[in-house]
């Protein structure tokens, strides 16, 4: 379904960058909390099966210490550089996703994973690209974005 939005989502948040609206940020945060009170992450998984998270220097070193590991020795298992010289996961799906879609490291997660999939952010309409991206990964990111676009009118 998301392929089939994707020309009118482009189209849609092209005017969002140009006048997003006053209360953006607080709809936002609200369609998030809507969202995810009805959808449940474990029946998915796809963002863990599909994508890799960015590990910042502070997620390395905390998940390498959950693993009681030296930081290099956690990046040379688990980790690449990527185009964008930054550590990303050397093969998807996350070698941390369970056959139950549990993650192994759920407590001590990449910030990434925490904040996916980004649809509460402050200053929403700067992540526009991203937002596109993520509705084709993940259903709740696509039902906040239709969403979003009954609400607001450009």
């Amino acid at each position: 379904m998301a392929k089939d939005k994707d020309k009118e989502n482009k189209t849609f948040f092209t005017k969002l960058k140009k006048r997003p609206p006053k209360q953006l940020d607080y709809l936002m945060q609200d369609l998030h909390e809507k969202e995810f009170e009805k959808t449940d992450c474990l029946k998915c998984a796809n963002c863990c099966k599909t994508t890799g998270p960015l590990f910042t220097d502070k997620d390395v070193e905390r998940i390498a210490k959950h693993f009681k590991m030296k930081s290099h020795k956690f990046i040379d298992q688990f980790l690449r550089v990527d185009e964008d010289n930054d550590y990303v996961l050397q093969s998807v799906p996350c070698t941390f996703l369970g056959s139950d879609n549990y993650c192994s490291i759920y407590e001590v997660r990449p910030k990434a994973c925490r904040e996916f999939p980004h649809t509460d952010r402050k200053k929403f309409q700067q992540i526009s690209d991203l937002t596109l991206k993520n509705v084709s990964i993940c259903p709740a990111a696509y039902n906040i974005v239709e969403e979003m676009k009954r609400r607001i009118k450009l």
